[in-house]
């Protein structure tokens, strides 16, 4: 049983942010708490939206910061401090250029070029140490693009392969918690959700 504590999902805040890429770790958050009947409110201390779940007898918080990416560490660290959560007890959802849409894996540590996830590490006292949970959303193939493609909306057959595997994450994400990271790792990135035209 894998022992996680706090469950993040980045994006940024307000409605015009809502359906872009950027924010494919908070809809994994809201698919997270919509599959343990509850929603996230506001909590200011926090600057972002919590819940609480409770899997396999074990109490998870889930949080999603509403300051914008870059300053995602404000929040998890502001809700890690309070509640003493340790940052190998903690995994980070978000999205990621270098794996394709459909497909998403689970990350011990290691460094990251997501500035939300930089953020936190600074904010963790530079500990790296926590799970990712990598969603892909493809690569517009030159760096000059990547602002507009992040901050873009997928196209539809984009969109139908992440919310495919976004519901796989979530059953992988009760697997992680239920058993352990190896089975939810082996099974979430066996799955590849196939773009349809």
């Amino acid at each position: 049983m894998a022992d996680i504590r706090l469950i993040v999902g980045l994006g940024n805040p307000g409605p015009e942010y809502e359906q872009t890429r950027h924010n494919a770790g908070a809809w994994f958050l809201n698919e997270l708490a919509a599959r343990h009947s509850t929603s996230l409110t506001p909590e200011a201390k926090f600057f972002g939206k919590t819940a609480r779940i409770s899997v396999a007898g074990q109490d998870v918080r889930l949080l999603y910061p509403t300051t914008f990416m870059n300053k995602s560490g404000q929040s998890v660290g502001a809700l890690a401090n309070f509640y003493r959560i340790e940052p190998e007890q903690i995994l980070v959802a978000f999205d990621e250029l270098d794996l394709p849409p459909g497909v998403a894996k689970f990350k011990h540590g290691g460094s990251s070029s997501q500035n939300g996830v930089r953020d936190i590490v600074t904010r963790l006292a530079n500990n790296k140490n926590f799970l990712r949970l990598r969603i892909g959303i493809g690569h517009p193939g030159h760096k000059s693009r990547v602002t507009g493609h992040v901050l873009g909306k997928p196209a539809t057959d984009e969109k139908a392969a992440m919310d495919a595997v976004i519901d796989e994450a979530v059953r992988c994400t009760d697997v992680l918690l239920e058993e352990d990271l190896k089975t939810a790792q082996n099974r979430l990135h066996a799955f590849k959700a196939e773009l349809t035209k």
